[in-house]
């Protein structure tokens, strides 16, 4: 094999191990103050039996949304119980949700700014197109130069993987707000804030929701490779099963992460309308 004429890793790794040596500190306080957050949602949803945590949320879904999604609840988080992976399914919903929220809080203001700055947009198109095309692995090495193995780097490529799908879908559902829509709010006398709460966003809201559904699946398509850094939850599961040639674990867990996804999204959605 002939040396390489174009190596970039080898710049990032020199910049990786500066920021490693002058910036541990800072490193240490985010990693400490994310895997925090992760442990309490964990810790949070854990808390109950299982049994009566199925119950409360079927008793919820039925009385906010109906007979169907109490049942679709039930059967979702039920057959992460029978699969024998109910600590493994919280570890990944706590997973998913912060990461979720994480991902969502970033890309939406800047969204919406690139939705009124063209230029932005523009700027912003070709760094989009490389994060959704960079193999995600690549995202897991810095994480893990950095924070080392464990539920921060799984939560970090996660975080970045989550972005770029809402950041295009929310540009995009507010550059198709109707712009008399918004000089009728405008002319009369609302604030630029009440605008956007009282007219943008409903009218984009569809939109807006197809991009948490994009955000939420490229999440938990990023479970499997979470459990391969040490962020255990259904993905450490599958990544066993691989390893172990257990058809029996790796098909349990892929199920339960098929019903963690569909449950998830089905709420989320229910809950935003």
């Amino acid at each position: 094999m002939s040396d390489p004429l174009f190596s970039p890793g080898t710049l990032i790794a020199a910049g990786l191990d500066w920021l490693n040596t002058h910036g541990h500190g800072v490193f240490a306080l985010i990693g400490g103050a994310a895997e925090a957050v992760l442990d309490g949602a964990e810790t949070a949803l854990r808390l109950p039996p299982a049994w009566a945590f199925i119950g409360a949320v079927t008793a919820l879904a039925l009385w906010a949304f109906g007979g169907r999604m109490a049942l679709l609840a039930a059967v979702s988080l039920g057959l992460c119980l029978a699969a024998g992976l109910w600590k493994q399914g919280m570890q990944t919903i706590a997973l998913v949700s912060v990461s979720v929220t994480a991902s969502v809080a970033l890309a939406f203001p800047l969204g919406l700014l690139a939705a009124r700055r063209p230029r932005l947009e523009r700027a912003l198109r070709p760094v989009l197109d490389i994060m959704q095309t960079v193999p995600p692995w690549v995202y897991l090495i810095p994480a893990v130069m950095i924070f080392s193995l464990g539920k921060v780097p799984a939560l970090i490529a996660t975080v970045v993987y989550g972005i770029p799908p809402m950041l295009r879908i929310t540009t995009l559902a507010f550059k198709e707000v109707p712009h008399e829509l918004v000089e009728l709010g405008q002319a009369s006398g609302a604030t630029p804030l009440q605008v956007l709460s009282k007219l943008e966003i409903p009218a984009a809201r569809k939109t807006l929701l197809v991009g948490l559904n994009q955000t939420i699946l490229l999440s938990l398509a990023m479970v499997v490779l979470a459990g391969l850094v040490g962020g255990g939850g259904l993905g450490a599961e599958v990544t066993r099963g691989l390893t172990r040639m257990e058809m029996g674990l790796g098909l349990r867990a892929g199920l339960s992460i098929v019903a963690v996804a569909i449950f998830l999204d089905r709420m989320s959605r229910r809950a935003l309308e």
